[in-house]
C-alpha cells in the first residue's frame, strides 16, 4: 500500500537546476532546510521536527527526537520545511539546487523502497519519505571511509530527489561486477549494492598520489549514481585560490610581480 504523497515533477535548467513539484490539494513535499526557491501563494510553509515521515518505530516524541537527532550526524538540521497545497487546485513549489551540478529524480517504489547516498545530497521529497541514517558497518570503512562513512538513507515509496555536483553517471551493475571510485564521487546507491573502502597501497601513491589513501568500491548487482565534482573538491579548490600567494597561474616565475602588476599587491 503507497504510504507517500503522489507527487508531479519537472527538472528546470542544465547546470544550475531547480526541481518544480506540482501538488494536488492537500498534497505535502518536504525540503532540506535552505533549498526552497519559491511557491504559489495557496501553498502553506511549516517546519516541522524530523521529517515529517509516519515511522511505527518512531512513534512520540522520544522515538521522534531520536530519528531527528541522527539527522545531526549528517551535518543536517533537526527541522525541515513541510510545503502543504491549502487550495483547491493544482500548486506548485520549487527547490533550488545549492551549487552547479545536476537534480537526480528517485522513485523509491521502483526501487525496493530504499537508496543509500551521499549526507549532503538530499533536496526534496513526498511526505512520507523517511530521510535516515546510513552507517557502514564494516571497521574497515568506518575508520577510512571519509565523506563515505557515514550516509543517508532515504526509505519509502515516493518520489525523493537528491543533488550531485558536476556531471553525473548513473551505472547499472552486474552480479559481481566492481569498480574503484573515489569517496567523494559516490552520489547514491540502491541496497542491493556491496559498499566497502579499499586501501590504495604502494608507497608512491601513499606519498605521492594525491587522491588520498583509499578508495571505496561498489560491487553489483545495482545501480549507482556519480558525480563528478564533490562539493569538498570544489571547496578545497576554491580555498586553495583564496589563500595568499595562491594565485596559481603567475607560478614560480612572477609571483609577487604579477599581483603586484594588476594591483593585488597594492
Amino acid at each position: 500500500m503507497i504510504q507517500n504523497h503522489e507527487i508531479d515533477y519537472r527538472i528546470i535548467g542544465e547546470e544550475m537546476q531547480c526541481v518544480e513539484l506540482e501538488l494536488d490539494p492537500q498534497e505535502t513535499a518536504i525540503g532540506e532546510s535552505g533549498s526552497f526557491m519559491m511557491m504559489d501563494r495557496e501553498i502553506q510553509m511549516e517546519t516541522i521536527f524530523g521529517d515529517g515521515s509516519n515511522n511505527n518505530n518512531n512513534s512520540g516524541f522520544l522515538g521522534k527526537l531520536m530519528s531527528a537527532g541522527k539527522r545531526l550526524l549528517t551535518g543536517e538540521s533537526l527541522f525541515m520545511t513541510a510545503f502543504t497545497n491549502s487550495g483547491n487546485s493544482k500548486k506548485r513549489v520549487t527547490f533550488a539546487a545549492p551549487y552547479p551540478g545536476k537534480i537526480i529524480a528517485l522513485d523509491l517504489y521502483r526501487m525496493n523502497g530504499k537508496i543509500i547516498c551521499q549526507k549532503d545530497a538530499f533536496l526534496c521529497a513526498a511526505k512520507g519519505v523517511s530521510v535516515g541514517i546510513e552507517f557502514q558497518r564494516k571497521l574497515g570503512t568506518g575508520l577510512f571511509g571519509g565523506e563515505g562513512f557515514i550516509m543517508q538513507k532515504l526509505e519509502g515509496d515516493g518520489m525523493a530527489f537528491v543533488h550531485a555536483g558536476g556531471h553525473v553517471l548513473e551505472r547499472e551493475l552486474q552480479p559481481g561486477e566492481l569498480i574503484k571510485i573515489d569517496t567523494g564521487c559516490i552520489v547514491a546507491f540502491t541496497q542491493t549494492v556491496h559498499y566497502d573502502i579499499q586501501f590504495i597501497g604502494g608507497i608512491k601513491n601513499t606519498i605521492f598520489g594525491g587522491e588520498g589513501l583509499f578508495f571505496a568500491t561498489l560491487e553489483g548487482p545495482g545501480k549507482v549514481w556519480i558525480q563528478s565534482l564533490p562539493i569538498s573538491r570544489l571547496a578545497s579548490r576554491i580555498m586553495s585560490y583564496g589563500r595568499v600567494g595562491g594565485r596559481k597561474e603567475e607560478g614560480s616565475i612572477l609571483g609577487g610581480l604579477g599581483n603586484l602588476l594588476d594591483g593585488d599587491g597594492i
